[in-house]
């Protein structure tokens, strides 16, 4: 999986735990450590365990893929998982606001995940039907 790939992966997976302010970056010609960052917030302790929980169990069950490291805890309000092309940053909006890793990476593109399109289903019941002609008398 390429790291591009790899990285609005683990943007829908914390969007799965309805994380907040789900932003990927692109760092590629900015840094030598990583190709991506994703940023996610988390409201609370238990909120950011979600969302961390959430990413490593998917990548490892689905596409086995574990981080090269981890480091912090949902008790200290970030929590960092290094799959090396791609570093996770899930935190508490207090700490992301301090830390501002945008202004920090401001000149990094953003990664915009492709759009969802709906279903047909979904479409055809959003499509009204045919009009019922009535006739006046």
């Amino acid at each position: 999986m390429d790291a591009k790939k790899l990285a609005l992966l683990c943007r829908a997976c914390a969007d799965n735990k309805k994380a907040e302010n789900l932003l990927v970056l692109d760092v590629r010609k900015l840094s030598n450590v990583t190709d991506y960052f994703v940023i996610a917030t988390g409201t609370s302790a238990p909120h950011l365990r979600a969302i961390v929980e959430e990413i490593v169990d998917h990548l490892r069950t689905e596409h086995g893929r574990r981080p090269h490291a981890r480091d912090g805890s949902a008790n200290a309000n970030w929590v960092v998982l290094d799959y090396f092309d791609v570093i996770v940053h899930v935190m508490r909006t207090d700490v992301r606001e301090h830390y501002d890793l945008e202004g920090l990476w401001g000149d990094a593109p953003v990664v915009r995940p492709p759009a969802v399109r709906k279903s047909r289903a979904r479409q055809s019941a959003a499509r009204p039907g045919p009009r019922k002609r009535t006739t006046r008398t």
